[in-house]
């Protein structure tokens, strides 16, 4: 049986992947992601505002007139950024690389283009494989066009793959006005992959505290049907990686994001939930579905289901009115 796939131009004895999570914030947390049998590890996320928080306490120590200070404490990063921050993080990857054989792939949360994109070159000097791109931007701003997050989106893609010369992924949300159009300029401003979908933090209201509380949930197996329903949708239009994330508890559901058409299956939540050692589950489980039907390699199966040629809207409204009609064949009763 041949899991072996490639991603990004990685070559990966499996198509799991665990995603960016707690779980990776530490060299043994690499370790044990490794040991439970994920072919690659993406490492939990550098925030854009903890890049600037950053600066601005160096500034803060340059302007004291502690220059000297400041550059000794770069040694330090439990002093200038405790568990965040650039310093922190480029030394976790550089160490994390190096202790184990599958690809780190670094993750750069971000929304706005700028000079924190040239991190993304450090963190190719600290022996990253790749660059995730988490564009996570929620239009809370009535006065900001669509387009003008989207423009917005696409530069801060190009500063990101102007400063390194590894491939770049970008993890994207459900949420623009066309996901498909998106995901072609994406493709065209220089992306290697696309993964499919980010999760947004929603908070929840406390009735009893009258107060937002913050929340942000694992996820459920329902949720991949999104991210499968497009990955069937661009399998066959564009010529890069599709990984698919969210929903991912058990090996039906790598096997049906495979099925969609994704080269690369993401989890967190899984791992989350059952330890990293879950991942194995999740691998043989693949296996013995394969050899259950029949299949030798992932090729075969790949994008078995992806929705192909020019009717992909037709298909979309035809399944739509398909479901509705069977929800209510099955909700009808003798009353």
């Amino acid at each position: 049986m041949d899991l072996s796939t490639s991603y990004l131009g990685l070559a990966l004895a499996n198509p799991l992947l665990a995603s960016a999570s707690p779980l990776s914030h530490t060299v043994e947390g690499v370790r044990r992601l490794a040991r439970g049998g994920v072919g690659a590890v993406v490492l939990h996320s550098l925030f854009e505002e903890e890049l600037d928080e950053e600066a601005e306490r160096h500034a803060r120590l340059v302007e004291a007139g502690t220059e000297s200070f400041a550059e000794s404490l770069s040694y330090f990063p439990e002093v200038l950024g405790g568990d965040h921050g650039a310093t922190h993080y480029l030394s976790l990857l550089e160490r994390a690389a190096a202790a184990v054989e599958i690809p780190v792939i670094a993750s750069l949360n971000g929304v706005t283009p700028g000079g924190w994109t040239s991190y993304a070159r450090q963190m190719q000097e600290a022996g990253a494989a790749a660059v995730e791109l988490n564009l996570y931007s929620s239009a809370t701003a009535l006065g900001m066009p669509g387009r003008d997050i989207e423009a917005r989106h696409v530069d801060t893609l190009g500063q990101v793959k102007a400063a390194v010369t590894i491939p770049v992924a970008v993890k994207i949300s459900p949420y623009y006005t066309s996901v498909g159009e998106m995901a072609v300029r994406l493709r065209d401003a220089g992306a290697d992959g696309l993964v499919l979908f980010n999760r947004f933090f929603h908070p929840d209201v406390d009735p009893g505290a009258i107060a937002l509380v913050a929340s942000l949930g694992l996820s459920h197996p329902s949720e991949g049907r999104l991210p499968r329903s497009w990955i069937a949708l661009l399998r066959q239009h564009l010529a890069i990686d599709l990984a698919g994330s969210s929903g991912v508890e058990g090996p039906e559901d790598v096997v049906r994001y495979l099925l969609a058409g994704a080269d690369v299956v993401m989890t967190a939540s899984a791992l989350l939930r059952h330890g990293p050692g879950h991942a194995r589950v999740l691998v043989e489980g693949l296996a013995a579905w394969m050899a259950s039907k029949g299949f030798e390699s992932l090729d075969q199966l790949r994008g078995l289901l992806a929705i192909s040629g020019d009717d992909a809207a037709a298909r979309e409204r035809s399944g739509y009115v398909a479901a509705l009609r069977t929800a209510n064949a099955t909700t009808q009763g003798p009353w």
